[in-house]
């Protein structure tokens, strides 16, 4: 820096603006880098044990990191610290509303001397509403072939590699039957270090000093990754080893094996310690020079390119009232067993087994979240707005973003249809197909009626009377309605779910 001349102002970060294409851009190379922990955050927003510890350990290894570089805080507030350092900084938009209104305040008082545009997804917000212009029903799979386009991933030309778009229909396997593994090579795994150690014991000490602060679920080992070079380990890992195996069981489910052939990337991709088109290139490269077939890579690069973007334009788009959507008219309370993550107290295997996985990683994959949690919540009715923060809280992965959109919309249909064509429920036969866990269930997928009836498959019928008029008015659900109507035990199926207490 040339004598004389005045340092640029320091960037802060926020714990979920860790990348190095954040901090290291060249528009950042010369200033100090401001990371702040904030206990009244924490207080304030509770959630997963694990995630604490992993938003944690990844500032405090980025300060690390870059050393002198960082001005390493640790403060009740955001303010407080803003204020001790005694010159204003510039920020990258955040990723909430509420960070969003916030930065915007300290920029009006002057702590704020510049509001970035947020450099962690491939397309930018003024992008997107170019692109949605006034609509307000959208399909993800519109918005994903203009991502394709746009940023020229999988095309030959102006046409997809390989002639289709979507290889969904290849990427529906159920389970191996006579395996109770994928057998696959394992992901990467971090080995934790002494900053972690601190965590662990500062988070525990924070628990017993302040009564308004306390977590869900348990404390364990890291399983994700929280700087840039572990990202890249992972990313690798996966991309070499398990890309190939994991479009044709992406949607499958067994109990013994929770990772399959799945990424584990959404974590280090939502700390943004990962540029999205630097993890499509990966992918797109490994089916262009044959190491992974198209559809393992293409049903891949459509979670990142197509829903991950999806859903955060979408959080914007609709605006901070769209959490009040409640279509269905839902307003159950979530019962004390499904907030408490209380795996025991949960006959049915699978729904045991993915609260478990809630409880005990914060991290169950797309199909236990919605054809296993979100279903027996859209079967019981139960609050969405009250479910989308359960989900927002439990998941490692649940920033403010995330969730909205993916409970409200897809997983609850409670915005009416205005991102999802119907409801996603399904009886017992689904789960039966796509997973390992009815077999030794004390409930029958085939029964709906009695002792051994799976909550499932009875709730399905549930459920469908309960919204007759609704799913008889659309056509993928029509047939459903029909088919309830033909059964003879329907009124004592409803007599049933009304006063079940065993799930």
């Amino acid at each position: 820096m040339t004598a004389g001349k005045k340092s640029p102002d320091p960037l802060w970060l926020f714990a979920d603006q860790l990348g190095p294409h954040i901090h290291s851009a060249p528009e950042h190379a010369d200033r100090q880098v401001l990371l702040v922990e904030s206990t009244a955050a924490l207080a304030r927003r509770g959630g997963h044990r694990q995630k604490a510890h992993l938003v944690l350990s990844g500032m405090r290894h980025l300060a690390a990191e870059l050393g002198d570089r960082a001005e390493f805080w640790q403060a009740e507030g955001y303010r407080d610290a803003l204020e001790g350092l005694g010159r204003p900084v510039v920020v990258h938009e955040p990723t909430s509303r509420a960070a969003s209104a916030f930065v915007h305040r300290l920029h009006d008082e002057g702590l704020v001397s510049e509001i970035l545009p947020n450099p962690t997804f491939a397309l930018s917000r003024e992008d997107f509403t170019t692109w949605a212009g006034d609509g307000e029903n959208f399909r993800m799979e519109n918005f994903y072939r203009d991502q394709r386009r746009r940023f020229d991933i999988l095309m030959d030309g102006l046409s997809p590699a390989g002639g289709k778009w979507n290889y969904d229909a290849q990427n529906r396997d159920s389970p191996p039957k006579t395996q109770k593994t994928l057998g696959v090579d394992p992901p990467w795994w971090p080995e934790e270090d002494q900053i972690d150690e601190e965590v662990r014991a500062d988070l525990d000490a924070l628990v017993a000093d302040r009564p308004d602060v306390s977590f869900s679920g348990v404390d364990g080992p890291r399983q994700f990754a929280v700087t840039g070079d572990e990202a890249q380990k992972a990313l690798r890992t996966f991309i070499d080893h398990r890309l190939a195996t994991f479009g044709r069981w992406e949607d499958a489910i067994m109990g013994a094996d929770w990772t399959m052939s799945h990424s584990l990337l959404s974590v280090p991709l939502n700390l943004s310690l990962l540029d999205p088109l630097d993890v499509v290139h990966a992918a797109e490269s490994a089916a262009r020079d044959g190491s992974v077939d198209l559809a393992a890579a293409e049903g891949f690069i459509r979670q990142i390119l197509g829903w991950r973007e999806f859903v955060w334009h979408l959080y914007w788009h609709f605006g901070a009232d769209y959490t009040s959507n409640n279509t269905l008219d839902a307003h159950a309370r979530i019962p004390d067993w499904f907030a408490d993550l209380d795996a025991d107290a949960v006959t049915s295997r699978c729904l045991s087994d993915a609260l478990a996985g809630v409880r005990d990683r914060g991290w169950v994959h797309h199909i236990p979240r919605l054809m296993i949690l979100g279903s027996h919540a859209l079967q019981r009715g139960y609050d969405p707005a009250e479910l989308t923060e359960w989900f927002r809280a439990n998941f490692v992965d649940g920033f403010d973003w995330v969730m909205p959109v993916n409970v409200i919309g897809m997983s609850q249909h409670a915005d009416g249809g205005r991102m999802a064509t119907k409801p996603y429920t399904s009886g017992g036969a689904y789960i039966n197909t796509m997973s390992d866990h009815c077999g030794d269930c004390e409930f029958d997928p085939k029964k709906r009626l009695g002792e051994k009836a799976c909550p499932f498959t009875a709730g399905y019928w549930y459920f469908t009377h309960r919204h007759e008029d609704l799913l008889r008015h659309n056509h993928r659900t029509a047939r459903s309605v029909a088919t309830m109507n033909r059964l003879k035990d329907l009124d004592a199926v409803l007599e049933q779910e009304r006063n079940r207490e065993r799930f």
